[in-house]
């Protein structure tokens, strides 16, 4: 979207401002984790365990890849007609959010994982470099207020909400995958980052509270032992 600042009373020209929207963002992003699908180590390192527990690299990039094929899936789904819920009543519905390693929730996660990766790493990588070219027109073709239901969880979202919780398991997990291949972390776009630590932020303050987040932040004195936001 272009956004024209008004002309100034010297008659001037206006300056224009670029603004990126979450689509624009997200799409920039899917290509990040596609390059990261496609480096040596995650081939060669395809069978090994990864930083994740009980995770393999093969499931985790599944799970990574999942993120972006995810999406173009989500769109053909009928939607449920209901009204979309918020972004943060999302994280306060979800299974995954706090259960232990080995609940079904995470064991399903992680079988679903292997079973994206099954072709192998090349596979993966097309498929998700394939989607990543495909998503501009796809997300262009939306109208602003799309709701989108979630076939996994039975709920709806705003589109662009749901593309944020996208935006942050790319964040999230392109880290640990990286980290498990022994490679550098993709560095995402401050257009990307400012959404992800947003989304992170408020979770936290809502697991710990306002005053162990600030504490963190800003206080290394009385920071506590940990903030996670998942």
């Amino acid at each position: 979207m272009i956004v024209a600042s008004p002309e100034p009373a010297s008659g001037r020209a206006c300056t224009v401002t670029r603004v990126t929207s979450i689509r624009d963002v997200y799409v920039q992003t899917a290509h990040s984790a596609g390059r990261l699908l496609r480096a040596p180590a995650v081939a060669a390192r395809w069978d090994a365990p990864s930083a994740l527990a009980e995770f393999s690299v093969r499931g985790l990039a599944g799970h990574l890849a999942w993120q972006v094929l995810s999406v173009p899936r989500v769109l053909a789904e009928p939607t449920a007609g209901e009204p979309p819920i918020g972004l943060l009543d999302h994280y306060g519905n979800v299974k995954w959010l706090g259960a232990d390693v080995n609940d079904d929730v995470n064991v399903d996660i992680r079988a679903g994982g292997e079973r994206v990766a099954a072709d192998g790493a090349a596979d993966l990588a097309e498929r998700v470099d394939a989607a990543a070219r495909e998503l501009p027109a796809i997300l262009a073709a939306e109208p602003a207020d799309r709701v989108v239901t979630l076939p996994w969880t039975g709920w709806s979202l705003r589109l662009d909400d749901f593309l944020v919780t996208r935006l942050m398991e790319i964040a999230v997990h392109s880290d640990d995958l990286a980290v498990s291949v022994g490679v550098s972390a993709p560095e995402l776009a401050p257009a990307a980052l400012d959404p992800v630590l947003a989304l992170l932020s408020r979770l936290a303050v809502r697991r710990h509270g306002q005053a162990s987040v600030l504490r963190a932040l800003s206080r290394a004195e009385r920071a506590p032992a940990t903030i996670a936001a998942i």
